[in-house]
C-alpha cells in the first residue's frame, strides 16, 4: 500500500508529528532495538515540548540526552527495565525505575492504571492490505500503542516484518512519519569466556534433547546457550531472541519440532541483536511474536512440557533468595521476565529453572553467593521459587531442599576461596550444625570425567558420579533402606544407625584422589534416589581398599562390576596398583564379583570368618 495515496493527510515530518504532543503528556516509547530513533530525536529537539513523562522498557536512544540538565528539566523517565546504557543515570538518580513483572505491564496500560496520552512506535512499511508490523518489538509496545489516545508511528523500511500479533493497520495510527534509518543493534559484550565455557558445560548436562528452553536477559545466558549446539530438536519460548541463539537456529538445533504447545513455532516478544539476526527473523514464519502478557504468562509457559528456564542473577544468598535488579541501593537492571518463567517452568510437566551466576564479582574479590543479600538489595525471586543454580564450579539443586541442604549445595559450588567463610557464616546464623565440615576447596571440574550411565532391563538406567557433600541426606536414606543382611555383609555387624556425624566425617571433605566414593542413582520424577555406593580408600601409596553395596532389587545386574571398573580406572589415574578388600566368607556373591574381575586375585582367610582379597590391576606373571 502506498500511504501517500491512501492516507496523505496522516503523513508528517518528524518535527511536525511531535508537535501533536501536548505539554504534560504521558508518552510511551517503543522498546529497545525497536524504538523510533528519529521521533525521539525530534521530540527532544523541540524546545516547546515541556513536562513530559516518558514510559519505556530498555531505553537506548534516550541515553544520549540524560546528561543534559535541560533535558531532565523537560522530561521525566520512568523505565520498567534499566538497560546498560542507562545504568549510570539510574545510579545518579536521573531516572525512575518501576519494578514490575513483564507479564503484568500490558494490563497496567489497558486498565489505565498507567494512562498514556501518546505512543511513539516504529513499524515496517505496510503490505498491500495496509498492515504494518511492529517487527522486533511487540512485547509491551502492542499494549502501549493500543492504550494511548494518540499514536505516532515511524515507518522504517529497515524494520523487519514478523509473524504473530505484530500487525498494525495504518487505520490504527494517527500520524505517520516516513523515515528510513538503521534499526538499533545490540551486541553483547564478551566478558569472562572461561566462566561462560564452564557454566555452558554444566548447562549442556541439564538440557535434554527435545526440551523447550527460555533464555533470559544478560550476557551470560546469551553466552552459555552456544554450548547446546550438540542437542537435537530443541524448542524456544522466550521473551527476547538474541544473537546467541542464531547459530542454534541455523544448525536446526532449535527447530521446535517436539514442542507440546505451538509446535513448529519459536515464540518470543522481542528481538535484540545484530542486523544478521534481524534479517533472519524477517518474514520468517517460524517466529511467532506475541505480547508479553501472553509470552510471559506462567500458565501459557506451563503448556510447554519439559520447559527449562535459563536466567541470571547479581547475587544469591545461602537460603536461595535472588537479587536481579539492584546492587546495594543502586538500581542496576530490572525484575524483567525471570519470575514469570521460573513459575511457568515449575508448572510445566518435567520442567525446571536454572539460575546461572559467576561465583565471584569484582575480579574475584567478592563472592556472588553470600550469607545474606547486600543491604538495599531487592529480592526478585524468593527462596520458595528457586530450583537449580549453576556456577563455574558445578550444579546446586535447591528445589524443595531445607536451609541446611541449601547451604551445603551452594557452598559446594561457590568459589573455593569463599567456601569455608560461607560455612562459618551459616553456623553463626544457625543454618547448619556447629560441627559441620566445609566442602573441599578443590576445583572439582575434573570429576565430570567420572560420570557414566549404565542401561538396565525394561528401559531403565543408572547414572554414576562421584559422591558430593550434598548427597548426605540421600545417602542416609539409601543405607536405611537396605535389608539387615546387606548391611551386615557391608559393615560386618548389624548397624542400626547411620548418623549425620558418621556420614559427614567420611564424605564432607572427600579427597577424591586418595579416597573416592562413586554413587549410582536413578531418577524418580524430579528426585534422585541412590541405589549403589562404591568406595576406595588409600592403604599405602600403591594400595587402596575397596568396598561397595548395591540395593537388593537390582542385584545380579552387573552394577557391582560396573562400580569396580569405574573405581579401578580412577585409582590407576592416581598411581595405585592394586585393590584390597575384606569380605565375610559367607558373602559369596561379593567374592564372585571380585574373582570375575580379578582372576589373579590372592585370597587368604583372616580371623576365620573373613577373607582378605588382594587384587592387582595388571595380571602378575605366572611361574
Amino acid at each position: 500500500m502506498d500511504v501517500t495515496k491512501y492516507c496523505p493527510e496522516k503523513i508528517f515530518t518528524p518535527e511536525e508529528a511531535v508537535q501533536k504532543i501536548k505539554n504534560g503528556s504521558r508518552v510511551f516509547v517503543g522498546t529497545g532495538c525497536g524504538e523510533p530513533q528519529q521521533l525521539i530525536k525530534a521530540m527532544v529537539d523541540d524546545p516547546h515540548i515541556q513536562d513530559i513523562i516518558i514510559y519505556q522498557m530498555l531505553s537506548s536512544t534516550l541515553a544520549r540526552y540524560v546528561e543534559d540538565p535541560n533535558f531532565l528539566n523537560r522530561f521525566s523517565l520512568k523505565l520498567f527495565f534499566i538497560s546498560v546504557s542507562m545504568r549510570q543515570a539510574a545510579f545518579e538518580g536521573k531516572i525512575d525505575y518501576i519494578p514490575v513483572y513483564l507479564s503484568q505491564i500490558p494490563q497496567i496500560f489497558y486498565s489505565q492504571e498507567i494512562g498514556l496520552d501518546v505512543a511513539l512506535i516504529q513499524v515496517s512499511p505496510p503490505d498491500r492490505f495496509g498492515f504494518c508490523s511492529l517487527g522486533i518489538s511487540v512485547d509491551i509496545t502492542l499494549a502501549g500503542m493500543q492504550s494511548a489516545m494518540t499514536v505516532i508511528a515511524q515507518i522504517n523500511p529497515e524494520m523487519p516484518r514478523t509473524w504473530g500479533d505484530s500487525l498494525v493497520h495504518v487505520d490504527e495510527i494517527d500520524f505517520l512519519v516516513l523515515h528510513e534509518e538503521s534499526v538499533v543493534e545490540m551486541q553483547h559484550r564478551e566478558k569472562n569466556n572461561y566462566v561462560a565455557e564452564r557454566i555452558g558445560h554444566y548447562i549442556n548436562q541439564m538440557v535434554d534433547d527435545g526440551a523447550t528452553i527460555q533464555v533470559g536477559f544478560g550476557h551470560l545466558p546469551n553466552a552459555v546457550v552456544s554450548y547446546l549446539d550438540d542437542k537435537k530438536d530443541l524448542g524456544l519460548h522466550t521473551q527476547v531472541i538474541t544473537d546467541g541463539l542464531l547459530p542454534l537456529f541455523k544448525k536446526k538445533v532449535i527447530n521446535n519440532r517436539n514442542k507440546s504447545y505451538l509446535p513448529g513455532r519459536a515464540v518470543a516478544s522481542l528481538c535484540m541483536g545484530s542486523r544478521e539476526l534481524y534479517d533472519y527473523v524477517n518474514d520468517n514464519p517460524m517466529f511467532y511474536f506475541r505480547s508479553s502478557e501472553f509470552v510471559n504468562d506462567p500458565n501459557v509457559i506451563a503448556k510447554n512440557d519439559n520447559f527449562i528456564s535459563i536466567s541470571s542473577a547479581l547475587e544469591l544468598d545461602l537460603t536461595g533468595q535472588i537479587c536481579t535488579d539492584s546492587k546495594d541501593y543502586l538500581f542496576y537492571s530490572g525484575i524483567g521476565d525471570q519470575v514469570d518463567f521460573i513459575r511457568g517452568s515449575a508448572l510445566s510437566k518435567g520442567g525446571f529453572s536454572i539460575i546461572v551466576i559467576p561465583s565471584t564479582a569484582q575480579n574475584g574479590k567478592v563472592s556472588r553467593i553470600v550469607p545474606h543479600l547486600s543491604e538495599g538489595a531487592g529480592v526478585a525471586t524468593t527462596r520458595g521459587d528457586i530450583d537449580i543454580v549453576i556456577t563455574e564450579y558445578g550444579i546446586a539443586e535447591l528445589r524443595r531442599k531445607s536451609i541446611y541442604q541449601r547451604v551445603i549445595e551452594l557452598a559446594q559450588v561457590a568459589h573455593p576461596r569463599f567456601r569455608n567463610q560461607l560455612i562459618e557464616e551459616a553456623k553463626k546464623r544457625r543454618y547448619i550444625f556447629p560441627d559441620q565440615l566445609p566442602p573441599t576447596s578443590q576445583d572439582l571440574l575434573f570429576l565430570d570425567n567420572y560420570h557414566s550411565t549404565m542401561s538396565l532391563p525394561m528401559g531403565k538406567s543408572i547414572s554414576f558420579r562421584p559422591l558430593l557433600p550434598s548427597d548426605e541426606f540421600e545417602s542416609r536414606h539409601f543405607f536405611y533402606s537396605l535389608q539387615e543382611n546387606t548391611i551386615y555383609y557391608r559393615f560386618f555387624h548389624k548397624r542400626k544407625v547411620f548418623s549425620r556425624k558418621m556420614l559427614q566425617g567420611q564424605w564432607a571433605s572427600v579427597d577424591y584422589r586418595r579416597n573416592m566414593s562413586i554413587i549410582g542413582f536413578r531418577q524418580l520424577g524430579k528426585r534422585k534416589q541412590i541405589v549403589a555406593i562404591g568406595s576406595y580408600a588409600e592403604i599405602d601409596r600403591e594400595t587402596a581398599e575397596v568396598a561397595f553395596v548395591v540395593k537388593e532389587e537390582i542385584h545380579s545386574m552387573g552394577i557391582g562390576s560396573h562400580l569396580l571398573d569405574l573405581l579401578e580406572n580412577i585409582a590407576k589415574e592416581n598411581q595405585y596398583k592394586r585393590f584390597t578388600a575384606t569380605v565375610l566368607a559367607e558373602n559369596r556373591k561379593m567374592i564372585r564379583v571380585f574373582q570375575k574381575r580379578y582372576p589373579h586375585a590372592k585370597m587368604a582367610r583372616s580371623g576365620g570368618s573373613e577373607v582378605e582379597i588382594e587384587m592387582p590391576f595388571d595380571p602378575e606373571p605366572e611361574f
